[in-house]
């Protein structure tokens, strides 16, 4: 969009600089349907591109 790329690394050099960091949620939401993460990880995940290993792990 403006012309410069950052890698991953660096971006969290950037948002680390503001003090801004990574949240996860202290518990999973009641509502969460477990069948239908394993479906989206397993049909979409692959689509991205994203690594498993990569997956938020909880």
């Amino acid at each position: 969009m403006f012309g410069h790329r950052y890698t991953p690394r660096g971006v969290s050099y950037l948002l680390h600089r503001p003090g801004w960091s990574p949240q996860v949620p202290a518990h999973r939401a009641v509502e969460r349907d477990e069948q239908a993460v394993a479906r989206w990880r397993s049909e979409q995940w692959s689509r991205v591109g994203g690594r498993s290993s990569s997956w938020a792990r909880g």
